[in-house]
């Protein structure tokens, strides 16, 4: 598999990253090995995970998933082939008994409990799993409201922050800090505060991206390539909807939309027409649903790092597969008109 750049850190990657959100929960303990086993061998050497999952979030069952991958790099010996991704849980989250917010006094507790679940010295990619001050992600777009922000008090948290983070690298437990779930001014601040002041600058933003959910498509894209700050796309395949497998408003046994109805509010009554659009195009060029929309994903104007996530393992080698497709020009022609005609499904 191809090996890219992440950002500025001089690391090198895979041009796909591994999900692990359904580890401990949808899948067990050895099926999250058997995925981890199965993406190495196929070339993925990055790893992301957060201590809030497994999802549906809460407060019994977060941080397995960092215990499913620590008892896999303790049994494995194969740290060193892996670039490890994790993140802080926002506030309000129902993982975190209190529901407290980042700071860097809770920063420091997260990344040590998190080492100490992940069986290792160093996460080489550290990112805030969502901003203190909120945002528009987890379709909270269509009341967005910035107005009442603080911005001395953002400004002064983002600082704390920073150099939190700094101390921790120092500390040689962190490598490089990120973002998740930003906003285009979020990350132009914290890419400021950081460079205004010798602290780590922001190395990538972990967003919501796939042919159903494109946000990032303008000012957040612009940003990234102008910033060398890659885009670590979440929910490629939106939970599952570009793979046709929910079309009829069905609900299959043992799939996520079993344990979450609304798959996080993706459900709507045009998302499915939207979804139809795509299989379409996938049928009329010969390709499989779930490769073209990652195949889709990986062919943006900024560099993009889809993170792909699997119930079993013919679920993951397909999706990988989608790592070696190219998408030919007439495609890229009729799902863009696709979008045009649906622009926002949910």
């Amino acid at each position: 598999m191809k090996q890219i750049p992440l950002g500025r850190t001089g690391l090198t990657v895979s041009e796909l990253c591994l999900g692990s959100m359904t580890w401990g929960s949808q899948n067990t303990e050895a099926e999250g090995h058997a995925q981890l086993d199965r993406a190495l061998d196929r070339g993925i050497n990055f790893i992301d995970t957060a201590e809030m999952y497994p999802t549906p979030p809460r407060a019994e069952t977060a941080g397995r998933t960092e215990e499913v991958i620590g008892s896999w790099l303790s049994r494995s010996g194969r740290r060193d082939e892996v670039v490890l991704a994790s993140k802080i849980t926002g506030a309000g989250s129902a993982a975190i008994a209190d529901g407290a917010e980042i700071s860097p006094e809770r920063l420091v507790q997260a990344v040590d409990a998190s080492l100490r679940r992940l069986r290792t010295d160093v996460i080489d990619l550290y990112q805030l799993h969502w901003p203190n001050r909120g945002s528009y992600h987890f379709r909270q777009y269509w009341s967005y409201d910035p107005s009442g922000q603080d911005r001395a008090a953002t400004v002064t948290h983002m600082m704390e922050v920073l150099e939190t983070v700094q101390s921790l690298i120092e500390a040689g437990k962190l490598r490089h800090f990120g973002l998740s779930n930003e906003t285009a001014w979020g990350t132009a601040m914290w890419l400021r505060l950081a460079e205004e002041n010798g602290l780590p600058r922001a190395q990538s933003i972990q967003n919501e991206y796939s042919l159903l959910c494109r946000q990032f498509d303008t000012d957040l894209g612009e940003l990234s390539v102008n910033e060398d700050v890659p885009l670590l796309g979440y929910s490629p395949l939106a939970a599952g909807l570009l793979s046709g497998k929910y079309a009829g408003d069905v609900t299959p046994e043992g799939t996520r939309r079993a344990v979450n109805a609304t798959l996080g509010g993706r459900i709507t009554p045009q998302v499915f027409e939207a979804v139809a659009g795509y299989m379409r195009v996938a049928a009329r060029h010969g390709l499989d649903p779930c490769r073209m929309a990652i195949a889709w994903a990986r062919s943006r104007p900024f560099r993009n790092i889809p993170i792909i996530g699997a119930t079993n393992l013919e679920q993951l080698d397909n999706d990988i597969a989608g790592a070696e497709l190219e998408l030919s020009p007439e495609a890229l022609e009729d799902i863009a008109a696709v979008h045009r005609a649906l622009p926002m499904p949910y």
